[in-house]
């Protein structure tokens, strides 16, 4: 069939035509890979989204579990040092000068006929009766002192052996109290634990050579005791000014005394002060920490 020259100007625009119909057309494989583009990109912004949620979350849980253990430890720290304080404020008081004693009548009460030596208590007579003499050194300063067996024999035999078994120099060595209070100035001593709880394993009475006016002169020695007057036991403690306690409490056993030294201890010691607390601030540790060096008697 042959074309005339003007039916093939009509066909050649047609086909002319066509061709950009086909490229500007939607291309089916084009469009399902652009799809597929699409979706594994919103596929994978959704696997970081739940990540990053994830990852907030165990943050968040972490935190929660933290405080929570935090707030645990906070309540068992604030049970403990409460206990401690407590056990603190009984122990501490359990035995020396300051602690309340039964009031003595002069006629003994029916608790008090009760009473009695506990433990394997030295006997009274290794005092033999007499004076005793001897030296007593705190850290470096040394303290002439003597002993009276006569006047108290039950605490100055109790004293004369424990310093013979070297208790004084090493389980009780520690002198836990130190108080400057106006009237009451004086060094104790002799804990089993070094802070003023425990004795030597015994318990002892009666009190001995108690002062009537409830005063106790620069140097005296006497024995620490609890509210009985049978909880004597290896505490002592040493004034070193003159110091009134109350009559009414049933005092103190005065069994010796310090001849020689005592200016010294004020000075290296005593006017070193009194750690302070909430309780009181004349009356705890001392600032220089004081031990019994040595002990000699004879």
């Amino acid at each position: 069939m042959l074309v005339s020259a003007a039916d093939g100007d009509r066909l050649s625009d047609t086909v002319q035509e066509d061709i950009p119909c086909r490229q500007r057309g939607a291309d089916p494989e084009g469009s399902a890979v652009a799809s597929s583009k699409n979706a594994e990109r919103d596929a994978r912004e959704a696997r970081d989204r739940l990540r990053r949620y994830n990852a907030r979350q165990s943050v968040h849980s972490l935190q929660v579990t933290r405080r929570r253990r935090d707030n645990v430890v906070a309540i068992v720290s604030v049970v403990v040092i409460a206990a401690l304080a407590t056990f603190t404020q009984v122990f501490y008081f359990t035995a020396g000068p300051g602690m309340p004693a039964p009031t003595v009548s002069p006629s003994p009460s029916s608790s008090a006929s009760a009473e009695k030596n506990v433990g394997p208590v030295p006997a009274k007579t290794i005092a033999k009766g007499r004076a005793w003499t001897g030296t007593l050194a705190l850290n470096t300063v040394m303290l002439g002192i003597s002993l009276d067996g006569a006047k108290a024999p039950q605490a100055t035999s109790v004293f004369i052996d424990l310093a013979k078994k070297s208790f004084y120099t090493t389980t009780g060595a520690t002198c836990h109290r130190l108080t400057n209070g106006d009237s009451f100035k004086l060094i104790q001593c002799g804990s089993v634990d070094g802070k003023g709880a425990g004795g030597a394993g015994f318990s002892f009475g009666p009190l001995e050579n108690v002062p009537t006016d409830g005063v106790y002169p620069a140097g005296t020695i006497a024995m620490a005791r609890g509210d009985s007057a049978y909880s004597q036991s290896s505490q002592f403690f040493i004034t070193y000014a003159d110091t009134k306690l109350p009559s009414t409490t049933g005092g103190y056993t005065i069994f010796g005394s310090v001849t020689r030294g005592l200016p010294a201890f004020v000075s290296q010691i005593a006017d070193g002060g009194v750690t302070a607390s909430a309780q009181s601030t004349t009356d705890g540790t001392p600032v220089i920490p004081t031990k019994i060096t040595q002990l000699t008697v004879q």
